[in-house]
């Protein structure tokens, strides 16, 4: 079996048309060695079918913007679905599966594909970071596994017009397209619950019960002292227990929930900034702004824009 990655002779970015017609495209993108990503857009009623049968250990990350595909693996004899408005993240060691693009009257996918050899550049030795779980992961005898779908966000969407639309000179394109590719994994790796497997039951508990209220209630959640109540511990032991399992403070995991949520939000455009910012809990536009930025590096009105 072949390998999906070292495929770029001459150039550093390479374009290959897998299918082209009245009906649509699917383009498979090159950025450079290790990476690299199909862009598919069919408008009418067809199938296509994209056959992987390699070594290569990798992830993929497929963002089904409209439509839907299916992963079959022709080894474990085992079916994923992914479906429209999603982001999905997939693990392999050896591949022999099938995606299976069905009739629907409009289609827009993306799927990145990164090899292990691009991940190794950043392992950290914690195997509890991210990038050093997925790595070590796909060194496993692994055919294919979901590790995570969550739905899509602005951000993502964002990311992806870069990574697919570089507005750069042809000698750039390889350069920022990895930049970019680089930025999709540290937000979408960032959405991954890590949980160190030293941490102690009772610990695991009280967090994981922390977690669940604040999941329902982030817009306008208790304050720490009712909170500890409600986890059946005091104020004390419950900071310092949440920062221990997920490696930030409680208002910290306020925050980030509040800004996935305006992620989603913003990737709808049903509402203005103002409103979005009082619908994730935020009684000023303007602190919204700034911790969205601080915490992306683009203010929401960018994302508005796209």
């Amino acid at each position: 079996m072949d390998s999906f990655f070292f495929n770029i002779t001459d150039t550093s970015y390479k374009t290959t048309k897998l299918f082209k017609d009245k009906r649509g495209y699917i383009n498979r993108v090159d950025i450079s060695n290790g990476i690299f990503f199909f862009d598919i857009h069919i408008d009418g009623f067809i199938n296509k079918e994209i056959v992987f049968k390699n070594l290569d250990r990798m992830i993929a990350i497929p963002v089904v913007k409209k439509g839907m595909f299916k992963l079959y693996d022709n080894v474990e004899k085992k079916e994923y679905t992914t479906k429209e408005n999603t982001i999905s993240l997939y693990a392999s060691s050896r591949q022999d599966f099938t995606i299976t693009i069905e009739k629907n009257k409009e289609i827009d996918i993306f799927i990145l594909f990164i090899a292990d050899f691009f991940l190794k550049r950043y392992l950290s030795a914690n195997i509890n970071e991210p990038i050093d779980f997925l790595y070590h992961k796909i060194q496993q005898e692994l055919r294919c596994e979901l590790i995570n779908t969550q739905s899509i966000d602005a951000l993502s969407l964002y990311i992806i017009d870069k990574i697919i639309n570089p507005k750069v000179s042809e000698s750039m394109k390889s350069v920022i397209c990895e930049h970019n590719v680089l930025e999709l994994m540290i937000h979408r790796f960032k959405l991954l619950d890590m949980v160190d497997e030293q941490i102690k039951e009772y610990e695991l508990y009280i967090s994981k019960t922390a977690k669940n209220i604040l999941l329902k209630s982030f817009t306008s959640p208790p304050t720490i002292n009712v909170l500890a109540h409600l986890c059946a511990t005091n104020e004390s032991k419950l900071k310092k227990v949440f920062k221990k399992v997920y490696k930030t403070t409680v208002y910290g995991y306020i925050q980030k929930l509040r800004l996935e949520k305006a992620n989603l939000l913003l990737k709808e455009r049903y509402l203005n900034i103002g409103e979005i910012s009082k619908e994730v809990g935020y009684k000023h536009q303007g602190h919204f702004s700034k911790v969205f930025f601080q915490t992306y590096g683009v203010y929401p009105k960018d994302l508005l824009k796209q």
